[in-house]
């Protein structure tokens, strides 16, 4: 069973496994405002939208630092994988840690995730409305962003480029568990898939299940095994190599 969650429009059929243009489904209307900055979107995306003034002032100045070889392309590149795979999901890692060993803050974060997630510190813009999802035997959430790339920055750090790109956004909600197969995540059937849409007011944090054979480690050691996939919902938390 799959349930789209927070996805109010009907779902094209004419978009397969290498249609990379959401064209299907411009002419739909979302029941959220989007009209807030996308300085995350770097540059035009299989969707055809245009670059806003900030973005092409980004574009610009990053040339001309480069073109005047103050600014090294790699080192730009490390500085973002860094924000992408490394300091921003930690945070993120960290709550999910914590839930899995504090009941008690397990408890909170479910019934208010925002205030739950400020205890430990995280707060910012994109992540003001938090809503963690909680992947059960029963059930595995996915997050999306089906317009454009709302994602949660205090706890995540920036979104990946696949996150952000027409096949994701488009496919994951008409094949769920065939996106999450590409990802290595075989879901059975009788596993309810939800997909969860975010918008420029909420943002998605999955709580992954806690793997076996993890009981004996402390919080710290468990958030070393948390990942930026898992807390999407594209990737399962492993328990560590025997």
């Amino acid at each position: 069973m799959t349930r789209i969650v927070q996805s109010l429009y009907p779902v094209s059929s004419g978009l397969t496994d290498k249609d990379d243009s959401l064209s299907a489904m411009s002419d739909h209307h979302h029941g959220h405002d989007h009209d807030h900055e996308h300085e995350h979107d770097d540059r035009p995306g299989p969707h055809g939208a245009p670059l806003t003034d900030v973005q092409l002032r980004v574009r610009a100045l990053e040339s001309l630092l480069v073109d005047k070889g103050l600014v090294d392309p790699k080192a730009l590149d490390t500085l973002i994988d860094a924000y992408e795979t490394k300091v921003g999901p930690r945070n993120g890692a960290r709550v999910v840690a914590k839930a899995w060993v504090d009941p008690a803050f397990k408890q909170r974060l479910l019934a208010d995730s925002t205030a739950a997630i400020a205890e430990l510190g995280y707060i910012g813009r994109q992540g003001e409305d938090m809503v963690v999802l909680e992947n059960t035997p029963k059930v595995h959430n996915v997050v999306v962003c089906t317009l454009c790339s709302c994602y949660p920055w205090p706890v995540l750090g920036l979104p990946p480029v696949w996150y952000k790109s027409g096949p994701y956004r488009a496919r994951t909600v008409i094949d769920p568990r065939g996106v999450l197969r590409e990802f290595g995540v075989d879901v059975p059937d009788g596993v309810e898939v939800r997909v969860w849409d975010s918008t420029a007011e909420l943002r998605y944090l999955v709580l992954p299940e806690r793997p076996k054979g993890t009981e004996g480690m402390t919080e710290e050691q468990l958030a070393e095994l948390v990942t930026r996939d898992a807390m999407i919902g594209v990737a399962q938390v492993k328990a560590p190599a025997r």
